[in-house]
């Protein structure tokens, strides 16, 4: 387990980490999610003991990092994929730490083949992709089989058959009783691969809950409906307090009633119903909804070209 309880970082008058108070548990897969310059990458670097806190605390298993006797054989982190000497390749580059940490030789072979990287184990790690420095960063995270495992970013640079397989190596992990924290910007995979997410903005918690929740408390959900007596509906609804938003296809975005309530409405309207489907909001959707206020750069909208003596 990760448990941070205050966590504070500041670089001179920057305060890149504020007060953050969250625990990441075993078993599960937690997302880490944020603006750029959140203060994600920071809180990483402290909980591996890279950045010394300014106030606050966190720990790992209930240990500072620089406590733990082996800390590759209880914490594995891909922080950063090129963090590796270009002229090493990638079976030194593990056999390096391997003989660090205590961890038997045949340990290499095994997380090379893992992440599939045996058939350029011996070229150097500098001649390697983005994908390939990706797939080396987590066979070194996985090298001293750790219970607890971090990865900034692990799918940058990967093909959607990588990005697939690191999806389903996470999951595994957690599976077995792992702690597995991981922060990505793509929130269509962290959808697939989180079980709960962690958010934080301009260096502050904003929410830490089951992906579930999360997306149950968001004001993006709606129900869809649709009838042949769409008017005598919508003044049901309306009636009701709903907001109803007519859409294109012909159907109706209710906000403000869940689908039992509009059902009932309906029925006593003697209004016939097609359809009545509720629908979650997405990841992103919640997601932008509780950072909007945290987004530190903001870009323009990009302005759309219209031919010369053309109109739009």
């Amino acid at each position: 387990m990760i448990e941070a309880r205050g966590l504070t970082k500041r670089y001179g008058d920057k305060l890149a980490v504020d007060g953050l108070t969250f625990a990441v548990r075993p078993g599960v897969v937690t997302g880490f999610l944020g603006p750029n310059g959140a203060g994600k990458s920071t809180t990483m670097r402290m909980i591996m003991g890279l950045d010394a806190p300014s106030a606050g605390d966190v720990t790992v298993n209930g240990r500072h990092y620089h406590g733990l006797p082996w800390p590759l054989h209880e914490v594995g982190a891909l922080l950063e994929a090129k963090a590796i000497h270009p002229g090493r390749s990638a079976r030194a580059h593990l056999l390096m730490l391997a003989e660090a940490n205590r961890i038997p030789r045949r340990r290499v072979e095994e997380v090379l083949e893992l992440v599939g990287l045996t058939a350029v184990a011996g070229r150097r790690a500098g001649k390697f992709s983005l994908g390939m420095g990706q797939r080396l960063g987590i066979a070194a995270a996985l090298l001293g089989d750790p219970e607890v495992l971090l990865f900034d970013e692990p799918v940058n640079g990967l093909d959607p058959d990588g990005i697939r397989w690191v999806r389903n190596l996470l999951k595994g992990l957690a599976h077995e009783g792992r702690t597995v924290f991981v922060s990505s910007h793509l929130m269509s995979e962290m959808a697939l691969t989180a079980d709960e997410v962690v958010i934080i903005g301009r260096g502050r918690l904003i929410a830490q809950h089951p992906i579930g929740d999360l997306l149950d408390r968001s004001a993006q959900r709606f129900v869809r409906v649709r009838s042949p007596q769409m008017e005598l509906l919508v003044a049901a609804l309306d009636g009701a307090g709903a907001t109803v938003t007519l859409e294109e296809d012909g159907s109706a975005s209710v906000r403000g009633l869940d689908a039992p309530t509009i059902g009932d409405l309906a029925s006593d309207a003697r209004v016939a119903l097609h359809e009545l489907s509720p629908q979650s909001a997405s990841l992103e959707e919640a997601y932008m909804e509780l950072t909007e206020d945290s987004i530190e750069y903001h870009g323009a909208h990009p302005a759309v070209a219209v031919p010369a003596g053309g109109t739009r």
